[in-house]
């Protein structure tokens, strides 16, 4: 019982062989070429120099003849769009919100209200300021005459020491009327620094109740709180009646015109990338959009070493979201590339990735390439000379310098 699975184990694995090891043989005898060969004695010598080349058997294998071309070598990256700007506005200043809240998702246009707040009694404290205000400038008058009176008494002390003095020169006046003249004239320079230092603090009174002024109408100015520029709001503003506190937030708002593409460039295709660069991207949803390149980072990401770039794009509608996933394309120089069925590439005994050519002679050969873009019906590489024979069919049963059979297709089927 246990023979006949060996049996049949055995005509299979014969059957294989033959199949596999043997198969121009059996095409050959399937044809009749067998008996016609038998009934000519000599015809195997005279005709295996044509059928089988001196390195062996041919295998047969089909060349795609490709011409390199001009593509646009763009650097490919994922990356997700970003809002041009985006702000949280806060109060600066305690109070209740008493204007109506608006909506998330309403539209505003810069200097728009979006949180009115109670005075209170902030219009009274400014009415306080500006009245001292008024005060300290009214005594500038009476310190100036102050200083114009005490100037007066000093010239007029001087004029008495002078005449004092020259009189004891005489003999006509007295040591102590001397003396008396002198002490007059400091007294009066002492009324000149009075005055001036009275001056001086009218002066400061005047700044000081000028700052209140302008600290009381700055903090009336705090409770009116506007959108720092057109946008959407992206949360719903204070409600009515709510207090709010210094850093309290009254709203979100968004611009999205133009809409940022935010994406990381590896630090071996930075250089191929330049401000102003042309660059196409596909959101999620399959729109696509174009723009130029704004910004290129001059610093590495420390974990990833990638570069930050973005991308300017209009977005008049404000159809684009902050924050939809995109597949950005960016122009670089061009370059010659070749198209070629994926399935054609391989590695070799290094693991390095290229294709096997027909070099003259039908001789197999193999050449590395680089990867510029990948497509639905191929990918572009560099690395092959102007015009090359691409094995696309039996590159993976052949190598280095194997002679095969090629039949050639061109690059258009």
């Amino acid at each position: 019982m246990r023979l006949i699975p060996v049996l049949t184990a055995l005509l299979v694995t014969l059957g294989l062989y033959a199949i596999v090891f043997e198969r121009d043989a059996l095409l050959a005898f399937a044809r009749g070429e067998a008996s016609a060969e038998a009934a000519v004695p000599g015809a195997e010598d005279t005709a295996a120099p044509a059928a089988k080349p001196a390195g062996g058997k041919a295998v047969g294998v089909v060349v795609l003849r490709s011409q390199a071309q001009t593509i646009d070598s763009a650097v490919i990256l994922r990356g997700q769009t970003r809002a041009v700007r985006q702000v949280e506005v806060r109060a600066e200043t305690s109070a209740v919100v008493i204007s109506e809240p608006l909506r998330k998702g309403a539209f505003v246009e810069a200097g728009d209200v979006l949180c009115q707040l109670d005075p209170g009694t902030r219009e009274a404290a400014l009415a306080e300021a500006e009245a001292r205000l008024s005060e300290a400038k009214s005594r500038v008058p009476e310190t100036e005459a102050r200083l114009q009176e005490a100037k007066a008494r000093l010239a007029e002390a001087r004029l008495n020491f002078n005449a004092a003095d020259k009189l004891k020169e005489g003999g006509y006046a007295s040591e102590t009327r001397v003396a008396a003249s002198q002490a007059a004239v400091s007294s009066a320079e002492a009324g000149i620094a009075t005055a001036e230092s009275g001056l001086e603090a009218t002066q400061a009174g005047i700044e000081a109740a000028a700052a209140a002024v302008a600290a009381a109408k700055r903090e009336i100015e705090r409770l009116t709180i506007v959108a720092p520029f057109g946008g959407l709001l992206e949360s719903d503003a204070a409600e009515l009646g709510s207090l709010m506190q210094p850093g309290s937030l009254c709203a979100t708002v968004i611009q999205l015109d133009p809409i940022k593409l935010v994406g990381f460039v590896p630090e071996t295709e930075v250089a191929r990338i330049a401000l102003g660069a042309p660059a196409r991207a596909e959101l999620a949803t399959g729109t696509t959009v174009e723009g130029t390149v704004s910004f290129i980072s001059r610093s590495a990401d420390p974990s990833t070493r990638t570069f930050e770039i973005e991308i300017s794009v209009p977005n008049p509608d404000l159809a684009i979201s902050d924050g939809q996933t995109a597949a950005i394309a960016v122009a670089s120089n061009g370059a010659l590339a070749h198209k070629v069925p994926q399935s054609a590439l391989t590695l070799n005994n290094d693991g390095r990735l290229g294709v096997r050519v027909v070099n003259e002679g039908d001789i197999v050969g193999f050449v590395p390439v680089e990867l510029i873009r990948d497509n639905v019906d191929g990918v572009w590489v560099s690395g092959l000379p102007e015009q090359a024979d691409v094995i696309v069919v039996g590159q993976d049963f052949v190598t280095e310098g194997v002679r095969v059979a090629p039949t050639y297709r061109e690059a258009a089927q």
